[in-house]
């Protein structure tokens, strides 16, 4: 529970960025279904990068982190936007070098993990730890799956119905509802993305990787448009259409696609509940924030 609590600051804490403005929340809102409803996220200095960012809620139920699964796990992937310029823009170092100015944040990492140095390791940690606990039970789907028959609508279950027998499920299965595969986007028909984002094979360096993206988690999944690697589809409706005819081959009807969206949204789950953490003072050597151009 200490690292929880330590991680909840460092989560929400700006100072990790090298701005002073940008903390893990800014991209992956606890507020908004754990991502920032845009199509790609702004980074330092009000860059656009150049994918979407995927929620934090239920990540810990991912095979891997990162729509390329570049991140083993959440203590992998916690460390990579502090360091990335194109996001929070700071350094490893940089970021030890402010927690270290923090006086109050020099004593919780003593106490929380017994050592007077605070090293990236014990951060991303602490981070992972916070993470791990973001978790949506209690979905009107979850109800529904433990004998309450009343949780869906007639509408809903046929929609429940229409995902399982489309094949949706091939991907879009587990705990999650998604997040234990990576699958080309793009299988019937290509996919014109609108991002660079090359998947797994930046990762494996095998062609045959590419276009292969970390199947989403479709919990909360109303909450956390737009849809894609990229963000370009804008309403479950057209993500709906769109996945059916690319990776299915299934044209769905308006009637259809409409029971199908209502399935989807019985998906979202309790949020986390939480209170925005008092963060430790700065001091007069806390290295100042550098204001974006």
């Amino acid at each position: 529970m200490a690292q929880v609590e330590l991680g909840k600051k460092l989560f929400f804490d700006p100072r990790l960025s090298k701005s002073g403005f940008i903390s893990c929340n800014s991209c992956h809102n606890l507020s908004m279904g754990g991502t920032d409803n845009l199509k790609t996220s702004i980074g330092h200095n009000w860059q656009q990068g150049p994918i979407n960012a995927p929620t934090v809620l239920n990540s810990s139920m991912n095979v891997a982190q990162f729509w390329d699964g570049r991140a083993a796990d959440l203590k992998a992937q916690a460390g990579g936007p502090i360091a990335n310029p194109g996001e929070m823009a700071s350094t490893h170092t940089l970021a030890i070098d402010v927690l270290e100015s923090i006086p109050q944040y020099v004593i919780e990492f003593k106490q929380v993990f017994g050592t007077d140095k605070i090293t990236i390791d014990e951060v991303t940690q602490a981070i992972a730890e916070f993470e791990k606990t973001l978790v949506t039970p209690n979905s009107r789907f979850d109800q529904w799956l433990l004998g309450n028959r009343d949780a869906l609508t007639a509408n809903e279950l046929d929609g429940y119905k229409l995902f399982k027998a489309s094949g949706c499920t091939a991907c879009h299965n587990g705990p999650a509802v998604g997040g234990s595969s990576f699958q080309k986007m793009g299988v019937v028909e290509p996919y014109q993305a609108k991002s660079p984002a090359q998947g797994l094979s930046g990762v494996t360096g095998r062609d045959a990787d590419r276009f292969k993206f970390k199947v989403p988690t479709l919990r909360n999944v109303e909450m956390t448009y737009p849809y894609f690697h990229d963000g370009e589809a804008e309403t479950l409706t057209e993500a709906v259409d769109l996945m059916g005819r690319l990776q299915l081959g299934k044209k769905f009807t308006d009637a259809e696609n409409t029971k199908v969206v209502a399935f989807l949204k019985t998906l979202t789950g309790d949020q986390p509940s939480f209170m925005m953490p008092a963060l430790p003072p700065s001091t007069d050597k806390t290295p100042q924030p550098t204001p974006f151009d």
